[in-house]
């Protein structure tokens, strides 16, 4: 019978997961694979967004049962809803999350807006700011407040300087690792026209990925951005879809795998960067699209 570590390779370990409103969505997906992998879940929803899209907002007693039904060995799981674009939730977000087991290790900031965006004559400072608010500056302070809670090292008498060092006294242990994970999508491999404020929030995060990644790992913080490619939450089925079924059809025939991604697999690719086997790659973008982006 095999060790449980290796069985559960996250046990004891606590994250917090963001955007788990839906049981087809890439959220819902990372919580219950790093549920099989031993860690307690705690995960934000807002279901007041998805209500506003074609696909619809979930049963979020559903959602809960299918995250309980993951866990092992005495694991807990709890759960908040928060309008992200307060800026203040991402706060109280990590201090409700660090509260359900006294520890937090994994951040996986899955939430996004999707919705009301446009070509570049479209553009407005409100619809801007609003993808802006959402997508990137709370994803950057859900990083702060989770960097402050996991770090012991992080109080500061002054602001860092351009080009200063955090500063750590010594390597991190790979067990006592954190993780952060950033979701991206793909921007600066093909044209997203017609979504210009969220292709540009998320550009953001890719950009900054490698200044933010090598701050956390003077924390003993790895942090890595996901790019899962096209995968179907709901968002391409021909009922609930905004996008021409025949330009979609077309594409999905064209992909190596003649399929769209599905939300396990980038979830099975945040599950294992977030053991203990994956802490060697840190500070990258990675895309894992089954070859879509080579099309």
């Amino acid at each position: 019978m095999p060790h449980p570590s290796f069985a559960r390779p996250l046990q004891g370990r606590t994250a917090l997961v963001t955007g788990v409103s839906r049981r087809r969505g890439i959220g819902y997906a990372v919580a219950v694979e790093l549920a099989a992998l031993g860690a307690s879940v705690f995960f934000h929803h807002y279901s007041a967004h998805d209500t506003d899209q074609p696909w619809g907002a979930d049963d979020l007693d559903a959602v809960r049962a299918g995250i309980r039904a993951a866990l092992h060995d005495g694991a807990l799981t709890g759960d908040a809803s928060a309008d992200l674009r307060d800026p203040d939730a991402a706060e109280d977000l990590v201090e409700q999350a660090h509260a359900l087991t006294g520890r937090l290790d994994i951040l996986v900031c899955n939430h996004a807006r999707s919705g009301g965006d446009g070509s570049v004559l479209d553009m407005t400072a409100e619809t801007l700011d609003a993808f802006w608010d959402t997508n990137t500056r709370s994803t950057l302070l859900l990083t702060r407040h989770f960097a402050h809670r996991h770090a012991t090292t992080t109080s500061r008498s002054a602001p860092v300087r351009p080009g200063d060092r955090i500063g750590r006294t010594r390597p991190a242990a790979r067990s006592a690792a954190g993780r952060v994970f950033w979701m991206t999508s793909g921007q600066g491999q093909r044209p997203m026209r017609g979504e210009v404020a969220y292709a540009t929030s998320k550009a953001a995060l890719a950009g900054v990925t490698p200044t933010v990644a090598a701050e956390l790992l003077e924390l003993g913080i790895v942090l890595n951005t996901i790019n899962p490619g096209p995968v179907n939450t709901g968002y391409l089925d021909p009922g609930t879809t905004d996008r021409s079924l025949e330009e979609l059809e077309a594409w999905r025939r064209a992909t190596p795998f003649g399929r769209w991604g599905r939300p396990t697999d980038p979830a099975r690719l945040i599950g294992w960067l977030a053991t203990d086997h994956g802490v060697w790659v840190a500070g990258q973008v990675i895309t894992t699209d089954g070859g879509m982006s080579l099309t």
